[in-house]
């Protein structure tokens, strides 16, 4: 084996560098009172560097097609790299409240999102299967971090639970690909897959495994229960993070192993489409809890970026990645804004907790409310754009039924304004005799929603951002 090929993974290469330096940091650091501050800033630091490095990467290719790694995928690494260095600013606060165990959480990140990357770059089911358990076996660990907290075990226990029986189904599928085509490599299975029962089986199978990571109906039980148990900093990378890494994988994969079955999986698109966001809209209307709230807001916006999926064109891929960028910076407004409520509020989540909020902290209820508006596609914000090119995207193919998935997700569009906007509500016109008090945000706050807010205004109307995603796609 030649293992200076290893030098062609360069992403996965410097994230293990990162990795290193951060263990060191940490052991370092031991008996330091300054730890956790300085490997907060030193991830954050390092992810940004991940961020700026991965624009000179070019695509490569090693093992002899177990490693595939092209400009699309390239992007949606650099989108995730920036996403997750949103995360850390934001979770400083939060993390400085585990002291001793900061350093394992920067450790959790890189190793959970180094998975992701694997996953993404996969040419091989197997290739694919160990980045994916990668991923998800520290986001476990995560979401138990809070150890005063019974309901962050509780959510790890629901999440690793469904998480091994959604891999047992997809190795399963992977089996039946296996004895169908006896190749594991997706350009070789391409070659020979044809539409037969253990195929079709097999194809139904696997895409169910990925279901589970993107909490596409009927396969998002587990996300409610894990959202609202995690803490809010893991919560968000889960919403954002994981989910981009998931849907550019299905996408790829299906484009590439499944293409000759692309009517197949175009039908049990549309099916999870309709479901995915029709279901978790109705669903999010009866929340009270913001974090399960924004739990269905999420399986929602799950079915809006699979929507890109559809007709099996290079502007989905391109449509998808965009909607991501775009998802991460407004999603994670909002989530930046719960975890500082969160941490002034005495761990509270409810709803009710943002009566009057505006009356105590209007520069936070403004920015909250520019990020929900983006999330619904309100325009001129960049949520709007990311939804017409993932429409555009979706009636592609010029099928019937696809218009129809199309329409429905325009109406959905306007079921979710109404329940963003009941948020906004209650921290405009809903009258309470305590509001929140009045708090003055953290440094790290105030930079992830200047981030966050400054994505918002922009990434719709500063053309070249759509442009370089989808010179990539091409």
């Amino acid at each position: 084996m030649n293992y200076g090929q290893f030098l062609n993974m360069m992403p996965e290469a410097l994230l293990v560098l990162w990795l290193l330096i951060v263990f060191v940091a940490d052991f370092s650091l031991m008996k330091s009172e300054r730890k956790v501050s300085v490997l907060g800033k030193l991830t954050a630091a390092l992810l940004l560097c991940q961020t700026i490095l991965m624009f000179g990467i070019q695509p490569s290719e090693a093992f002899g097609g177990l490693y595939v790694s092209s400009a699309a995928v390239n992007v949606m690494k650099t989108i995730l790299a920036f996403g997750t260095f949103i995360v850390v600013v934001m979770a400083q606060p939060w993390v400085e409240t585990q002291k001793r165990l900061a350093g394992e959480f920067y450790m959790l990140t890189l190793s959970t999102l180094l998975g992701m990357y694997v996953m993404m770059s996969s040419g091989n089911f197997l290739l694919f299967f160990l980045g994916l358990e990668m991923a998800s076996v520290p986001l476990a660990c995560m979401v138990a971090f809070d150890r005063d907290r019974n309901d962050s075990a509780e959510g790890a226990a629901k999440y690793i639970l469904v998480a091994t029986f959604s891999s047992g189904v997809m190795l399963f599928g992977i089996s039946f690909i296996y004895a169908a085509t006896g190749t594991l490599y997706f350009d070789d299975v391409a070659a020979v897959i044809t539409a037969k029962p253990l195929t079709i089986m097999g194809l139904a199978f696997f895409f169910s495994g990925l279901g589970f990571k993107i909490s596409l109906v009927p396969f998002h039980f587990w996300t409610a229960d894990t959202y609202q148990g995690a803490p809010t900093p893991v919560t968000g990378y889960l919403s954002v993070i994981s989910k981009g890494a998931a849907a550019i994988t299905l996408c790829t994969i299906l484009m590439k192993a499944f293409a000759p079955m692309v009517e197949y999986w175009d039908y049990m698109l549309y099916v999870v489409i309709v479901l995915s966001i029709t279901v978790a809209n109705l669903f999010a209307i009866r929340q009270s809890e913001l974090k399960r709230f924004m739990a269905f807001s999420s399986i929602s916006q799950a079915g809006y970026i699979m929507l890109a999926v559809v007709g099996n064109s290079q502007l989905g891929i391109a449509s998808l990645t965009y909607y991501v960028l775009v998802y991460i910076v407004a999603n994670m407004a909002v989530f930046t804004v719960i975890n500082v409520v969160e941490r002034n509020n005495g761990g509270r989540t409810d709803m009710a907790a943002y009566n009057g909020f505006y009356q105590t902290n209007p520069k936070l209820s403004f920015l909250m409310t520019l990020a929900l508006f983006s999330l619904a596609g309100i325009p001129p914000f960049a949520g709007m754009f990311s939804k017409f090119f993932v429409f555009m995207a979706g009636v592609q193919n010029g099928q019937p039924l696809a218009y129809f998935v199309v329409f429905v997700a325009l109406v959905n569009t306007v079921v979710s304004l109404y329940y963003y906007l009941l948020i906004v509500k209650c921290m405009y016109i809903t009258k309470t005799d305590s509001p929140l008090p009045t708090f003055k945000s953290d440094c790290y706050t105030r930079t992830a929603l200047a981030i966050c807010t400054a994505g918002i205004a922009l990434f719709g109307v500063v053309s070249c951002i759509y442009e370089w995603i989808a010179a990539a796609g091409m």
